[in-house]
C-alpha cells in the first residue's frame, strides 16, 4: 500500500504544477513579447550600421548588415552639435532627477510619517492631479515659466518635471511600507524628524528611490514636446529636439536617423545598468529590509 501510494504521488500533479502545454504557451507568449519589445531596437541598430551600398527599402531587407560601418555615427556628429544637445539633455535630466529625489522623498515622508491637519486633503489633491493629462496643463505651465523669465532656458525645461506627483505617491507608498515599530523605536530614542528620515526611512526605500531616478531620467531625457515649446535658440536644444534636423537634411536618410536614435538611447542604458541592482533588489524585498 505505501508503495502504491508513493507511485500515485509521483504520477500525480499538483494544482500549482504547470503542464507541458502551459509551459509551452508561456514561452511562446514571452518570445512574442520579446520580439515586439526588442525587435524595433535591434532593427534600428542594424540600420545604423549599414553602409550606403545597402538598400534598406528592399522588399526583403537583410536584418544583418553586409557592410558594418560606424561612419553614420560620425556623420551625425559632424552635421549637428550632437554632444552639445546631449549635454543640454543631461542638464535637464539632472535637474529633474535632483528635484524628484529631494522633493518627492520629503513630500512622501511628510504625508506618510508626519501628522498634520489637512494631510488627507493634500494626498487627495495629489491623486486628483494624476487624472489630468499633461497636455491639459501645458498652456498654464508655459504661462508660469514665461512669467518667471525662464523661457528659452534649460531650467525652464526642467522646472515642470522637477517634482512629479506620481513619484510623490510612489515614495509615500514606500514609506508607508516601513514597519511602524522602527519609527516608534526612533522616537523613543529621541530621534528628530530629520534623523528618522535619514537613518530609518531612506535605508528602507532605496529600491523605490532608484525607480524614481530611472523613470524621471527617462522621462526628462525623452521629452520632446515641452522643450520644443520652451526653447527657441538652437544652441539650447535638447537631444530629442535637435535630432529632428536629421530628417530632411539628408533627404531623410534612415541610416543617419537610426544612428541618432541609438546615440540618444545609450545614456538610458547606462543609467539603468548602474541602478538595476537597487531596482530589482527593491522590487524583490518590497523596499523593506528586515
Amino acid at each position: 500500500m505505501p508503495a502504491r501510494g508513493s507511485r500515485g504521488s509521483r504520477g500525480s500533479r499538483g494544482f500549482s504544477t504547470p503542464t507541458p502545454a502551459a509551459n509551452a504557451t508561456r514561452y511562446l507568449l514571452l518570445t512574442l513579447v520579446l520580439l515586439l519589445t526588442i525587435g524595433p531596437f535591434l532593427w534600428q541598430l542594424s540600420t545604423s550600421l549599414k553602409g550606403p551600398g545597402e538598400d534598406v527599402y528592399s522588399r526583403t531587407p537583410d536584418f544583418l548588415p553586409r557592410e558594418v560601418t560606424f561612419s553614420n555615427y560620425a556623420q551625425v556628429a559632424d552635421t549637428i552639435p550632437v554632444w552639445t544637445y546631449a549635454l543640454n539633455s543631461l542638464t535637464v535630466a539632472a535637474i529633474a532627477v535632483a528635484g524628484n529625489v529631494v522633493g518627492a522623498t520629503l513630500a512622501g515622508f511628510a504625508l506618510s510619517r508626519l501628522r498634520f491637519r489637512g494631510a488627507r486633503l493634500v494626498l487627495g489633491l495629489f491623486l486628483a492631479t494624476l487624472v489630468l493629462p499633461g497636455e491639459v496643463t501645458i498652456v498654464s505651465q508655459y504661462v508660469t515659466v514665461r512669467s518667471m523669465g525662464l523661457t528659452d532656458t534649460l531650467v525652464g525645461v526642467a522646472l515642470p518635471g522637477a517634482i512629479a506627483m506620481l513619484n510623490v505617491l510612489l515614495m509615500y507608498t514606500a514609506f508607508q511600507a516601513v514597519p511602524p515599530d522602527l519609527d516608534a523605536a526612533a522616537l523613543v530614542d529621541g530621534a528628530s524628524v530629520w534623523q528618522r528620515l535619514v537613518h530609518v526611512g531612506l535605508p528602507n526605500v532605496r529600491g523605490m528611490l532608484s525607480v524614481v531616478v530611472i523613470f524621471t531620467f527617462i522621462g526628462a531625457w525623452d521629452d520632446f514636446l515641452w522643450p520644443l515649446i520652451v526653447l527657441n535658440d538652437p544652441e539650447r536644444y535638447t537631444l530629442t529636439v535637435g535630432l529632428q534636423y536629421l530628417d530632411g537634411t539628408f533627404s531623410a536618410n534612415p541610416r543617419l536617423i537610426a544612428a541618432g536614435t541609438m546615440i540618444a538611447f545609450l545614456p538610458i542604458v547606462a543609467v539603468f545598468a548602474a541602478l538595476q541592482r537597487f531596482f530589482f533588489k527593491g522590487v524583490e524585498e518590497g523596499a523593506i529590509k528586515g
